[in-house]
C-alpha cells in the first residue's frame, strides 16, 4: 500500500520518499488536530486506521497512535486544570484499573500478532466501534439532542447544577460496596465502579491504540455520575496517563515509529490551537451531524480497506485510506467555513449596531 502511495506522489511531481509522506502526516496531523481542538477526542481513531492501512504493522499502528494521543492530551489537559475542570483523585484511582486493562489489551495485540491476525481483528473492531458511536452522534444530530463541540471554557455554571443521569443514580444506589468515595460535585460513588470503568477503557486503548475518551467520558458521565465538565477535564488527564503508558510498553517492544508520531504533532499543534477556537465561534449544533458521519464513512473506509488487503487489491486499499483521510479533511473544512461564517455574521451585526 506504501509502495502504491509512493506512485501515486511520483506521478504528482512528488518523488514518493520519506519527506513526502513526513509532509502526508503533517497535514494529516493538522486536519485531526482541528477535530481534537473542536470535539476534544484525540483523533487516534483514525490516525491508527490509516497506519494500518498504509501497511503498517498493528504494534507500530497502534502504539504510534497511543503516542500521537499522549502528545496532543496533555496541551489540553493543562488547559482544564487551568479551569479547575479536573478532578485528580478520581483520575488516580482510575489509573490503577486503566494500567491493567492497557498491558491487558498490549498482551492481546502481540498475541495475535503472533498469529497474523492482529490487524484484521484490529480493523474489525474498528468498524464496529466507529459504525456504533457514529450512528449514535448522527442519531442524536439529527434529534438535535445538544451541541456537537466540547465547550473547553464553560465555567459560569456550579457543579452541583449538572443533573446525574437516571443510570448513574441507579448504579451509585445498587453499588453501594466499600470503600466509598466523594468526587467533585458532591458525587459518592463506589470505587470499584470507577475501577471497572478504567478496566473496560484500559483495555479498549491498549488494544486500539485509542485514548479511549470517546468511551471513557461517557462512561464517567453516565456509569459514575461525574458532571459534564469534570468528565471532560478528567478524561483528557486520563489520556495523558493511558497514551504515555500505553507509548511507554509498546515503544519498549519497538512500536512506536517517531517518524510517524514527530511530524503528526506538529501539525496536530497548530490544528488543535485552531479547532479550540472554532468553539467560541461556532455553533456546535450545526457540525454534529459532520462528526457522526465522518465516523460513519471512517467505519465504511476501515471495512474496504481491509477487504481490499483480504482480496489482495490495492484499489480497495486506496479506496479505504481516501475516504479515512478524506472524512476527517471534510468534516474540518466545515468547522472552519463554519466559523469564518459566524465571525463574518458577528462582524456585520456589530457594524449594524455602531451604524
Amino acid at each position: 500500500m506504501r509502495r502504491l502511495l509512493s506512485s501515486l506522489l511520483g506521478g504528482l511531481g512528488l518523488s514518493g520518499t520519506s519527506l513526502e509522506m513526513m509532509a502526508l502526516f503533517v497535514g494529516f496531523g493538522l486536519v485531526v488536530g482541528v477535530l481534537f481542538g473542536f470535539f476534544g477526542m484525540g483523533g487516534s481513531f483514525l490516525v491508527t486506521p490509516a497506519l494500518l492501512m498504509l501497511d503498517y504493522p498493528a504494534p507500530v499502528a497502534v502504539g504510534s497512535g497511543m503516542a500521537f494521543v499522549f502528545g496532543t492530551a496533555v496541551i489540553a489537559t493543562l488547559k482544564h486544570h487551568d479551569l479547575g475542570q479536573v478532578d485528580y483523585k478520581l483520575g488516580v484511582i482510575m489509573i490503577t484499573g486503566t494500567t491493567i486493562g492497557i498491558e491487558a489489551g498490549r498482551a492481546s495485540v502481540y498475541y495475535l500478532e503472533s498469529l497474523g491476525l492482529a490487524g484484521g481483528i484490529i480493523s474489525v473492531a474498528y468498524v464496529v466501534l466507529l459504525g456504533g458511536v457514529g450512528a449514535m452522534v448522527t442519531r442524536d444530530a439529527v434529534r438535535g439532542d445538544g451541541g456537537g463541540g466540547v465547550d473547553h471554557d464553560a465555567t459560569g455554571r456550579d457543579l452541583s447544577e449538572y443533573e446525574i443521569p437516571e443510570i448513574a443514580t441507579k448504579i451509585q444506589q445498587t453499588v453501594r460496596i466499600p470503600p466509598m468515595v466523594t468526587l467533585r460535585g458532591d458525587i459518592r460513588v463506589s470505587v470499584w465502579v470507577i475501577t471497572a470503568v478504567a478496566f473496560a477503557t484500559g483495555l479498549l486503548s491498549g488494544f486500539l491504540g485509542v485514548g479511549g475518551g470517546f468511551i471513557r467520558m461517557p462512561a464517567m458521565i453516565y456509569a459514575i455520575g461525574v458532571p459534564v465538565p469534570v468528565a471532560v477535564g478528567t478524561d483528557l488527564f486520563e489520556i495523558v496517563f493511558s497514551g504515555g503508558l500505553g507509548s511507554y510498553l509498546y515503544g519498549q517492544g519497538g512500536g512506536v515509529d517517531l517518524g510517524i508520531v514527530v511530524p503528526l504533532l506538529l501539525g496536530s499543534a497548530l490544528g488543535a490551537r485552531v479547532g479550540s477556537a472554532a468553539t467560541a465561534v461556532v455553533d456546535a449544533d450545526g457540525i454534529k451531524i459532520y462528526f457522526g458521519g465522518m465516523l460513519l464513512v471512517g467505519a465504511v473506509a476501515v471495512g474496504v480497506g481491509e477487504v481490499g488487503s483480504y482480496v489482495g487489491s490495492p484499489t480497495l486499499e486506496l479506496l479505504g485510506l481516501v475516504l479515512v483521510i478524506g472524512a476527517a479533511v471534510v468534516v474540518a473544512l466545515a468547522i472552519l467555513y463554519t466559523s469564518i461564517s459566524a465571525l463574518r455574521v458577528t462582524r456585520r451585526a456589530r457594524t449594524s449596531a455602531a451604524d
